[in-house]
């Protein structure tokens, strides 16, 4: 994660709140990027110690669905040059909620992801205390 330098006093709310969001969608990217790499690990370890179809798929989806909104959140970083343009209320509004709408999907992918994974890990771990 990069790290967060303090705002100069001669910058203007919009400038920082701009650079704030910036570091957050990094921040979300780079996370998911890792969640990627983790997932291929994941997958292998289904495939290999489990051989459950429906887990399978599961994380195929979770998989897919990272790929998306890794692919979304590139471009919505690309489009927030887009914000510090704004000279009117609507605009920053707009703007303003996308980030959070943007915020409220990579939260809510990261518990899904948690929980998929954490059912994995117990299975896997159920299926080693049994032996079988």
């Amino acid at each position: 994660m990069k790290q967060v330098s303090k705002p100069y006093f001669h910058e203007s709310i919009n400038n920082i709140l701009s650079k704030k969001d910036k570091l957050e969608i990094n921040n979300w990217t780079e996370n998911m990027e890792m969640i990627n790499e983790e997932l291929q690990y994941l997958i292998q370890m289904e495939k290999q110690l489990l051989g459950n179809a429906s887990m399978q798929q599961r994380l195929l989806n979770v998989q897919r669905e990272n790929q998306l909104k890794l692919g979304n959140l590139y471009r919505y970083e690309r489009n927030m040059a887009n914000a510090i343009e704004c000279d009117t209320l609507e605009c920053d509004a707009y703007y303003l909620n996308t980030h959070e709408k943007n915020r409220d999907g990579y939260m809510e992918h990261l518990k899904n992801f948690s929980q998929l994974k954490l059912m994995l890990l117990s299975k896997i771990l159920e299926r080693s205390k049994n032996g079988s």
